[in-house]
């Protein structure tokens, strides 16, 4: 904006600086918060999941003293997950943080504001890989729901193992060819539900949310009584569910899909840090659900002194995996444009 004051008004009067930032920038995921605040405790070398991959077929029905079966069966494999790790960099000048320091005029701790806008940047990047299928940077990247959540076609291999020659490790993608219908929706429930057991949450994308609640929408029936010759009405839905889960839109889900996720079955292994502290400050940055990333995992190195420079540098670093124990509880509908 222009400056609107005289300088003797710029000259005798101090600014006011709010004692937060606000961001502008990053649309936080629900599915990243969820999974990283119930992460569980990375053990081992890896993580080794053994799957049932076929059934006993040795058993059979018999009389009196018929001769009983004495074949050996072999129905299960070992996977193997290895962890990734990622790090962002903070870095502070010395002069700045200097100038900072001055109690008098110091609206907000710049190295802590800093801090928080490195670690929501990080959980926003971790975010876009928890979606992806581990490929990126050369197959560092954390393997996301691309790769878990997959029949195969996209991702032939999970924990190392093939999925034509153990088709239970795959699970359920159905192109949805446009329309997104409350059938589909039943049809990939089915698919992936037996009894108890299936997915427990679904994301999706803002406008595939929308649809969702469009199918809804026709079933609203509400019976307002009309007083004082005015009438008020409403719709729309803040939240949604489907068969007793919760629908939620995550602006980092897949374009047109809709992932049906078994959580439990899908965590996160987080790594301990021996060298690392967990991080643990108050947010000085507003505007996003990323309030601080306190239990989210996320660990710092600690300032480090560069030999050429007068500042201080630190990284905060994410290391773990997701770990899938049954694809097959997951699926997705793809290309969804409408309904």
């Amino acid at each position: 904006m222009p400056e609107i004051f005289s300088n003797e008004v710029i000259g005798s009067t101090e600014k006011d600086l709010l004692p937060f930032w606000v961001d502008t920038v990053i649309n936080a995921s629900p599915f990243v918060q969820r999974t990283l605040s119930k992460a569980k405790k990375w053990t081992g070398r890896a993580q080794n999941p053994t799957f049932q991959t076929s059934k006993n077929t040795n058993g059979g029905s018999f009389r009196g003293l018929d001769t009983l079966s004495i074949a050996d069966s072999h129905n299960v494999v070992t996977g193997e997950y290895t962890p990734s790790s990622y790090a962002i960099p903070i870095v502070c000048a010395g002069d700045e943080m200097d100038v900072n320091a001055a109690d008098e005029t110091k609206a907000l701790d710049m190295v802590a504001g800093k801090m928080q806008i490195a670690a929501n940047s990080a959980a926003d990047d971790i975010a876009t890989q928890f979606y992806s299928d581990g490929t990126g940077n050369g197959g560092k990247d954390f393997l996301g729901l691309g790769a878990h959540v997959d029949d195969g076609t996209s991702v032939a291999t999970i924990a190392g193992l093939s999925r034509t020659t153990y088709p239970t490790l795959a699970g359920t993608v159905t192109s949805s060819s446009g329309t997104l219908t409350l059938a589909k929706m039943d049809t990939l429930y089915n698919a992936t539900t037996d009894g108890t057991q299936g997915p427990s949450m679904i994301y999706t994308t803002k406008a595939v949310f929308s649809y969702f609640g469009q199918l809804l929408k026709p079933m609203e029936r509400v019976m307002r009584p009309v007083g004082g010759g005015e009438i008020t009405g409403s719709t729309g839905f803040k939240g949604l569910e489907y068969n007793g889960m919760e629908v939620v839109a995550d602006p980092k889900c897949t374009s047109g899909a809709m992932i049906f996720v078994d959580e439990k079955n899908i965590p996160f292994y987080a790594v301990k840090q021996t060298k690392n502290k967990p991080i643990a400050y108050q947010s000085v940055v507003r505007g996003n659900d990323y309030s601080a990333p306190i239990g989210l995992g996320f660990a710092w190195t600690g300032w480090k002194v560069p030999v050429n420079g007068d500042g201080v540098i630190a990284h905060i670093i994410l290391r773990g995996q997701l770990v899938g124990h049954n694809p097959k509880r997951s699926g997705k509908l793809t290309a969804i444009t409408g309904i």
